[in-house]
């Protein structure tokens, strides 16, 4: 639940600060019943207990007006009374003193924070403001009239200043060369002039394939004439061999024996 509470609050705060512009430290304007209600569940020091709840830095403060109707209020507010004067007092434009609400609820666009025993909740963005924001967002977006003129005053300084230059350049021609005359320039508007005279690119053709990645066909040789090779080099390969010298020491034995 706590998780849940702080999760809202951030994205409470989220929203104020992109939309509205708030930033840190947040001030906080305390009246009577809320100073009354940090004493009472013993929420003090109560700069810590606010910054604990928005999860961002605080500064407390309050207003002449609201110290006025804790006078009146008499001994029963007496410690809010005091514990109200320690605070930062802001000047309000009010001549005569009115109620602390009438005070506090001229600020527009401020989110409430209210206490509910020992806990401080913070006010989601009501449906005003939600529907304020996203018609700023789109006033913000769109253009305004007088952006509108002058986008059309522009645009058309741009426009007359080519077609000059355009026509400059065609007297220029005529005028250094009086035999030259611009190819039908008279008769094509600005755009379609400056379609004809862009540079027309080649297509490219479509070439073989990269003979680096094509594999390499296998030759079929006949079966017979391989074994015929081979048998042809085995007839050399013997006809190459040296023939071996018999020696006639057998015979000179035999010889002898008989002898």
């Amino acid at each position: 639940m706590r998780f849940k509470k702080q999760k809202r609050h951030r994205k409470t705060v989220r929203f104020f600060s992109v939309c509205f512009g708030f930033r840190q430290p947040f001030k906080v304007c305390c009246d009577g019943i809320f100073i009354q209600h940090l004493l009472h569940n013993d929420l003090t020091p109560a700069d810590k207990a606010l910054s604990n709840s928005l999860s961002a830095s605080v500064k407390l403060f309050t207003t002449s007006c609201i110290l006025a109707e804790l006078k009146k209020l008499g001994a029963s507010q007496s410690a809010s009374f005091q514990a109200a004067r320690k605070l930062p007092i802001a000047r309000c434009d009010h001549e005569k003193r009115v109620s602390a609400d009438a005070c506090i609820v001229e600020v527009s666009n401020v989110p409430l924070i209210f206490g509910l025993r020992n806990a401080l909740f913070l006010e989601p963005p009501s449906k005003f403001q939600r529907e304020f924001v996203k018609s700023s967002e789109e006033k913000r977006i769109h253009m305004t009239e007088k952006e509108y003129k002058v986008l059309e005053e522009r645009t058309s300084s741009i426009s007359a200043n080519a077609d000059t230059g355009d026509s400059s350049d065609e007297e220029g021609l005529g005028r250094h060369n009086p035999g030259l005359h611009p190819h039908n320039t008279r008769n094509y508007s600005g755009k379609e002039r400056d379609l004809k005279d862009r540079v027309r690119f080649k297509r490219k053709k479509a070439k073989g394939p990269n003979p680096l990645s094509v594999k390499k066909k296998k030759s079929h040789e006949n079966p017979n004439l391989a074994s015929e090779k081979e048998v042809k080099g085995g007839d050399g390969n013997a006809q190459s061999k040296r023939k071996r010298k018999r020696s006639g020491r057998g015979k000179r034995l035999a010889g002898t024996d008989g002898v």
